[in-house]
């Protein structure tokens, strides 16, 4: 059978690789995907900070997350392209990770069934999508043998734990408790 490859217009066309065989094509969807969805927290936390409009912590959040935000993009040319995600990025996320982490420390108790107000949940699915970037990442480095430079794997393993400490941050002032979650399978 013949290669799926129409010649589309550029009007047809949504994505310059996007008949590309490589899952190379598969990260950039997914990373993009996380960027678009970063933007859409960004606009819901604006909503939710009308309704807070003293809380110190969500501002700090929208100003993270407007920072971050063009990083999203840099990982995903990252590996195709130019190298675009430094380490001094990478620290400076870690140091808003670690600022937020202290904020929430008493609230983190293992696992908790995912809740709370948007953009709670939009913000879970940039920690979902930071993960599947991840493996992605894996595949293409240890299958595909293109080469990943090791702050992408490092700054989206953060990105996923800012992420979700960010929905316990929001839960937090927001008023919202978290259901702890037991496995059953561990």
């Amino acid at each position: 059978m013949k290669k799926l490859r129409p010649k589309p217009s550029i009007d047809e066309l949504c994505y310059p690789f996007i008949y590309e065989e490589s899952t190379l094509c598969d990260y950039e969807i997914i990373t993009d995907q996380l960027t678009r969805l970063v933007g859409w927290v960004i606009d819901e936390l604006r909503e939710l900070r009308l309704e807070y409009p003293n809380s110190k912590e969500l501002k700090k959040l929208e100003e993270e997350l407007n920072w971050l935000l063009p990083l999203c993009y840099h990982l995903n040319g990252s590996i195709r392209g130019k190298l675009a995600i430094s380490e001094e990025d990478h620290l400076q996320l870690l140091n808003y990770y670690r600022a937020m982490k202290k904020e929430v420390d008493n609230l983190i108790h293992g696992f908790v069934l995912p809740g709370g107000r948007s953009p709670v949940g939009v913000l879970n699915q940039c920690s979902s999508l930071s993960k599947k970037a991840i493996r992605l990442m894996v595949i293409i480095h240890n299958k595909e043998n293109k080469e990943v430079a090791n702050i992408l794997p490092k700054f989206a393993n953060l990105l996923c734990n800012y992420f979700f400490t960010a929905t316990i941050l929001i839960n937090k002032v927001t008023g919202f408790v978290e259901t702890p979650f037991v496995s059953k399978s561990y």
